[in-house]
Order: C-alpha cells, then sequence, then structure tokens
C-alpha cells in the first residue's frame, strides 16, 4: 500500500476540496492521460489497483506515470468507543483529488489501447474519468 516514510505531522485535520485542480492539471509526461472529473479521495489500494489494470492491459508494453501520491492520514477510533478521549489514529492514507486532476499518464501504446487501459482502471476508483490526450503545441 502506497503511504508517506515519514510526515511532519501524524494526523491532519479533514480541510475542504473546493475549486479545481490547477496543478497537475494537463498530460505533462506521456502521450494519454486520465483526468478525473469529481472530486474525493483516492487511497492507496485504490491506485495500486488501478495501476494493476492499466499493467495489464499494456502488457508490460509502454510507460506509466502515476501522478497521484496518498500523503494525507486519515484516521480511525477503534469500533464501540465512547465519545471524546480526543483523535483517533491515522489508519490509512488518501490522496485529495480535485476536477481536472491528471491521475494516470501512458506512453509508447496506442491510442486505443491506452483508453481501454484507463477505461478498465476507472472502474477501480471511486469518481468518473475521462480520457485526455497531450496537447501538441
Amino acid at each position: 500500500m502506497l503511504m508517506p516514510e515519514r510526515t511532519k505531522y501524524r494526523k491532519k485535520q479533514k480541510g475542504k476540496m473546493r475549486g479545481k485542480a490547477h496543478r497537475g492539471s494537463s498530460v505533462a509526461f506521456g502521450e494519454y492521460g486520465m483526468k478525473a472529473l469529481e472530486r474525493g479521495w483516492i487511497n492507496g489500494n485504490q491506485i495500486e489497483a488501478a495501476r494493476v489494470a492499466v499493467n495489464r492491459k499494456l502488457k508490460g508494453n509502454g510507460k506509466i506515470w502515476i501522478r497521484i501520491f496518498p500523503d494525507k492520514p486519515i484516521t480511525q477510533k477503534p469500533a464501540e468507543t465512547r465519545m471524546g478521549k480526543g483523535k483517533g489514529e491515522p489508519e490509512y492514507y488518501v490522496s485529495v483529488i480535485k476536477p481536472g486532476r491528471i491521475l494516470f499518464e501512458v506512453k509508447g501504446v496506442d491510442k486505443q489501447t491506452a483508453k481501454r487501459a484507463f477505461e478498465l482502471a476507472s472502474y477501480k476508483l471511486p469518481m468518473k474519468t475521462k480520457f485526455v490526450e497531450r496537447h501538441k503545441g
């Protein structure tokens, strides 16, 4: 599972997910990308499942870039615990996704294969995505 090796603080506040993504909103490394259309959290297991789906479709051809990383700790209190006694312990890490964020990129495969690979990966993620191409310019 993806998680940071170390962080400055163990626990973070929930925060807001307002607005659109400005950073990471264009295809920078590969030829084709998968762009988020909704906002939400993606955890390390979901990123890994999508990566495996893309790799299986590409069959070792091409190169894949994962443009997101789960660095926000999500805490949970144990089941059947009374109210109070502070914030729970970190259980897993998530990546905050805003609309417009590029999640994955691919290079070295044809358009149809890349499109099908991202379609299979999108089934593993909790939000709507779309296939985008790099702008020639």
